[in-house]
C-alpha cells in the first residue's frame, strides 16, 4: 500500500482527501503543518507528498524547497491559486505537479497515479546535497561529476543515503557488505571509509562534514538538517 502524506493547515481539506483517497488503496497521513512534515520525514516514510501553498510559518513553497534538498519524494502542490506563474514557480522549485483547489477527484487520483508511475523508474536514485547515486547504472556523481568507486564503497555508499543520521557499527558493515561467515577485520572497513571519504572530497563534496565516526562505534552519516 502506498503511503500519501496529507499535508494542509485545514482539517476539513485533509478529511476530504482522505475521504478521496483511502478508498483507492491509498494509506493517508494527516498533518497540518508544513515544518510537521519535514518533522516527519525525518524519521518516516512516504511515497508521495500533496502539499498545499497557502500556510502559516511556513508555506508550501518554501517546504518543497527543504523537502528536495532531501529527499527525492513526489510531491503535488495543492492550491487556490491557479495563475500560470505560480503553477510555473511550484514546478521550477521541484514538485513533480500542480493541482488547484477545488479539484475534481478523477483527475486528483489519476495525476497522483501518474506521478508516481513517473517517479517509479526513479526510485532506485538518492540525491543529497549535489550527490547522486544511482544504482542502476552503478554511479556516484557530484554536481555532475563522476566519483569512481568499488563495489564495496558503493555499497558502503548506499547504505549511509539510506539511513541518514544513523550509526552503523564495523561489524554490521562488514555483515551487510561482505555477507556473513566472511573473516574481515575491522581495519578494513576504516581503510574502505577513508577512501570513499578521500574520493568524495578530491570531488568537492564536504565529506568529513556527513560522514562522520562515532568513536567506539562505528560510522554514520550525517544529515544537520
Amino acid at each position: 500500500m502506498k503511503t500519501i502524506l496529507l499535508v494542509d493547515d485545514e482539517p476539513l481539506m485533509l478529511d476530504l482527501l482522505a475521504l478521496y483517497l483511502s478508498p483507492a488503496g491509498y494509506d493517508c497521513l494527516k498533518i497540518t503543518s508544513a515544518i510537521g512534515a519535514i518533522d516527519y520525514l525525518e524519521s518516516h516514510h512516504a511515497d508521495l507528498i500533496l502539499l498545499d501553498v497557502m500556510m502559516p510559518d511556513m508555506n508550501g513553497w518554501e517546504a518543497c524547497r527543504k523537502i528536495r534538498d532531501h529527499w527525492d519524494i513526489p510531491i503535488i502542490m495543492l492550491t487556490a491559486l491557479g495563475e500560470k506563474p505560480d503553477i510555473v514557480k511550484g514546478l521550477k522549485i521541484g514538485a513533480d505537479d500542480y493541482i488547484s483547489k477545488p479539484f475534481d477527484e478523477e483527475e486528483l487520483l489519476a495525476r497522483i497515479e501518474a506521478v508516481l508511475r513517473r517517479n517509479q523508474s526513479d526510485h532506485d536514485k538518492f540525491t543529497f546535497l549535489g550527490l547522486e547515486l544511482d544504482l542502476n547504472s552503478f554511479v556516484l556523481q557530484y554536481s555532475g561529476k563522476l566519483i569512481p568507486l568499488t563495489p564495496k564503497e558503493f555499497a558502503m555508499m548506499e547504505m549511509f543515503l539510506k539511513n541518514r543520521n544513523k550509526v552503523f557499527s564495523r561489524e554490521h558493515l562488514i555483515t551487510s557488505i561482505w555477507g556473513y561467515g566472511v573473516s574481515t577485520e575491522d581495519r578494513t572497513i576504516d581503510s574502505h571509509v577513508r577512501n570513499l571519504r578521500d574520493k568524495l572530497r578530491k570531488a568537492g563534496f564536504p565529506a568529513d562534514e556527513h560522514l562522520v565516526t562515532v568513536w567506539g562505534v562505528g560510522y554514520k552519516w550525517v544529515d544537520k538538517n
